[in-house]
């Protein structure tokens, strides 16, 4: 690994002007593509297999040209105070609102409030009208959404509160926000400070950006969502900046080694390098591993997020060296680069050098006291993590949104008018079919549905055309994020049983509130596959990588440590609502079903990536000969600042997306920016050394049978040790592993 990883550096480096120019013309391509590729689709929450997904794909089946993925809206109007929506005025200025938005484009039919029961509220103060169209959301058009905004302004204008809720205002995602801006912008910052150089801060940024740039382009080419390219862009621009900022700072240390740019620069590729093409496929098995969920929106995501990742590895390989061979001078420290011989400048320098550093010190600390700082960092994370305990899943709707927009005005009004349980309805279709009196089936599952509990109202089973399957929608007692609202799906599920031996028909719930119950099962039920799956890949790979058994095992418990303290975090945020203010949280309740997993697998990744940078580094010092307690300080002295600026990179990124105003995207921000927190500072820059110092030589242990299968790929770069500084020709021989038994 380390010999190629070498070689393509040097190629990289001679040939920087072919290089550069070819990355140039794969952006220029991938944004070319982009820029003429369609709109995409929505991204739904479809799941094959589920009863709620079943039911809508009957309901396609049985009721042609319905189409169960169309838009909607929903219209409310609330009456002056002291006033009602019956009044004259009010109901001539409702119906005319509503004939002008059922004789626009694109719109299959608008439902008079005062012509279909059950659309005016029992103190007849509220009443909403629900629209209909032939096309799904993302094919309407400007038109036909302003004659929807401006039928709201109308009502207005006569004196009523209009709000607008349904599928039809789902506004445009975001790729990213202002607060992403100032994320980038302390990123910056921390380069600066970490290379005290404008060059070296300035090319992390620059690969990163051509990286995320690509990738990003490349999934809007081939019509992937808003929200895909968001996660993808969070992590794209994460890792693209580590990943270059680890090879540059290896770069200035084979530099200050004395070894020329060319060589300096092929030693950066096949040492860090080595280890950023390990620590990415620590990612990207844990973002791909998100299609054994069997959630096709979170496949999409993972593999997006997973192939941007791939591509700021590359970007690393190839497009870093060739720029260094542009800048080899300027990214050194002032007092090293060419002209910089003034006697005073060196001192200072070396009087730098020979102070010993934080991490140095840190380092030597935790060895003395290694049980003690062990015990405080598991106790602490510990605390951290008690809120996880009431973690809570489901699936936000408008209730989750800022009172600034009409969506959650809307649904605050609804909720006022008819009940919490009206934002919810449950859509019950009645497969009769099989029955021997279809009608009288339908009818006895309504009977059915009005006596259970937690059930206020239905409505009359509707029949398709040949009169085998009816639609029953159930309105709710409490809403459609509530425990209540669950366990009732559950119960009339259970209750299907019955009705099916008794009438022959077959019973299923869907609607939105019921996919999103299916979808917070499944996630469950995936998440023990999940970690088994993500978390032995990782550890066969890691134990290749640092040739030892404890050392992966520690790295897996150590971010299971990292991950519980973010949920931690994040249930006190949006479920206890503690900060919820400060960081725009508008509304607590559930944690959205997706986050956990996704949080998981995001995490896994990142946390190998701190792992794979700080401990290589201490293994390749105890291969060298070094003691345990010494190679922890050689690690540390070399890695500690790198791996800690990375850190704070990553948590300026991701705290970036806290700004933007999709809920899971914002609870992504700040669960990955705390968990990167509490990995990289209490975990590896802890948690590890303290781990380590106490197992000694046995860390690095191996059977003697397995090290015979595990196979030597060299991340240290013990082969380039044997060769000259044209080509490591010698590095063909392997060279014995010198870890002690």
């Amino acid at each position: 690994m380390a010999v190629f990883l070498y070689r393509l550096g040097r190629f990289s480096f001679r040939r920087r002007r072919l290089v550069a120019l070819l990355w140039v013309v794969v952006l220029a391509a991938c944004a070319f593509a982009a820029a003429k590729a369609p709109a995409a689709p929505e991204d739904g929450f479809s799941m094959p297999g589920t009863e709620s997904q079943k039911a809508f794909d009957l309901l396609d089946q049985r009721f042609p040209g319905g189409n169960s993925n169309a838009a909607d809206a929903r219209i409310v109007f609330v009456a002056p105070e002291g006033q009602k929506v019956t009044a004259g005025p009010n109901k001539a200025a409702i119906e005319e609102i509503v004939a002008d938005v059922a004789g626009g484009d694109q719109v299959k039919g608008a439902l008079d409030p005062f012509k279909m029961a059950g659309a005016v509220s029992k103190d007849g103060t509220t009443a909403y009208s629900t629209v209909s169209y032939d096309v799904q959301s993302i094919d309407l058009t400007d038109a036909t959404t302003k004659a929807l905004e401006d039928a709201a302004e109308k009502g207005r204008d006569a004196g009523l509160t209009v709000e607008l809720g349904g599928s039809a205002l789902v506004p445009e995602g975001e790729l990213g926000g202002t607060t992403e801006l100032v994320g980038v912008a302390a990123a910056a910052v921390v380069l600066l400070i970490t290379f005290g150089s404008l060059a070296a801060a300035g090319l992390p940024l620059l690969t990163a950006i051509v990286g995320i740039g690509i990738g990003v382009a490349s999934i809007v080419a081939i019509g992937m969502s808003t929200t895909t390219t968001t996660l993808a862009l969070m992590l794209g621009l994460a890792v693209g900046i580590d990943y270059a900022l680890f090879i540059v700072s290896r770069y200035r240390t084979e530099r200050a080694e004395g070894h020329d740019a060319e060589e300096a620069v092929a030693r950066a590729v096949g040492t860090a390098g080595s280890a950023v093409v390990f620590a990415g496929l620590t990612v990207v098995i844990a973002l791909a591993g998100l299609s054994v969920v069997g959630i096709p929106v979170l496949t999409k995501m993972g593999l997006a997020a997973a192939s941007t990742v791939v591509i700021a590895v590359l970007v690393a390989m190839t497009l870093l060296p060739a720029l260094l061979g542009f800048f080899r001078d300027a990214v050194l420290p002032r007092t090293r680069r060419k002209g910089s011989k003034g006697s005073k400048g060196r001192g200072r320098q070396r009087a730098r050098d020979g102070r010993p550093s934080l991490g140095t010190r840190w380092a030597r600390f935790v060895i003395r006291r290694p049980l003690a700082v062990l015990m405080l960092g598991i106790l602490g994370l510990g605390l951290i993590s008690v809120p996880a305990f009431d973690l809570q899943l489901g699936m936000p709707g408008d209730e989750s949104k800022s009172t600034s927009t009409t969506q959650r005005r809307a649904y605050d009004a609804l909720a006022d008018g008819f009940g919490p349980g009206f934002n919810g309805p449950l859509t019950v279709v009645v497969d009769a079919k099989t029955a021997e009196d279809p009608k009288a089936a339908a009818a006895r599952a309504a009977k059915q549905l009005a006596a259970t509990d937690g059930i206020v109202a239905t409505t009359p089973p509707a029949f398709n055309e040949t009169g085998d399957t009816a639609v029953i929608t159930a309105i709710p007692s409490t809403g459609p994020s509530s425990a209540d609202t669950t366990d009732l799906v559950h119960t009339i599920r259970d209750e299907a049983r019955g009705l099916k031996s008794e009438t022959g028909a077959k019973l299923l719930v869907t609607g939105t509130t019921a996919v999103n119950i299916d979808v917070s099962q499944k996630v469950n039920d995936a998440l023990l596959p999940y970690l088994a799956l993500v978390v032995g890949l990782a550890f066969l790979l890691l134990m290749v990588v640092f040739r030892s058994l404890l050392v992966p095992l520690k790295a897996a418990l150590g971010f299971l440590l990292s991950v519980a303290a973010a949920f931690g975090v994040i249930v006190a945020v949006f479920q206890w609502g503690w900060l919820a203010d400060t960081l725009g949280v508008e509304q607590t309740g559930p944690v959205m079903s997706l986050t956990p997993i996704l949080l998981i697998g995001v995490v896994f990744g990142l946390a190998m990536d701190y792992e794979v940078f700080l401990v290589t580094r201490m293994r390749e010092a105890y291969v060298h000969g070094e003691r345990p307690g010494e190679a922890i300080v050689t690690g540390f002295r070399h890695s500690a600042r790198v791996v800690g600026a990375a850190a704070v990179i990553m948590i300026a990124v991701f705290a970036g997306f806290i700004g933007m105003s999709e809920s899971m995207i914002k609870m992504m921000g700040i669960g990955l920016a705390s968990a990167v927190f509490f990995d990289a500072f209490v975990v590896r820059m802890t948690i590890v050394p303290a781990v380590l110092a106490l197992l000694g030589d046995r860390a690095w242990w191996l059977p003697k049978w397995l090290a015979k299968v595990v196979p030597q790929v060299d991340v240290e770069g013990e082969k380039l040790n044997h060769g000259g500084p044209s080509a490591p020709a010698s590095a063909a021989e392997p060279a014995p592993d010198p870890v002690r038994a």
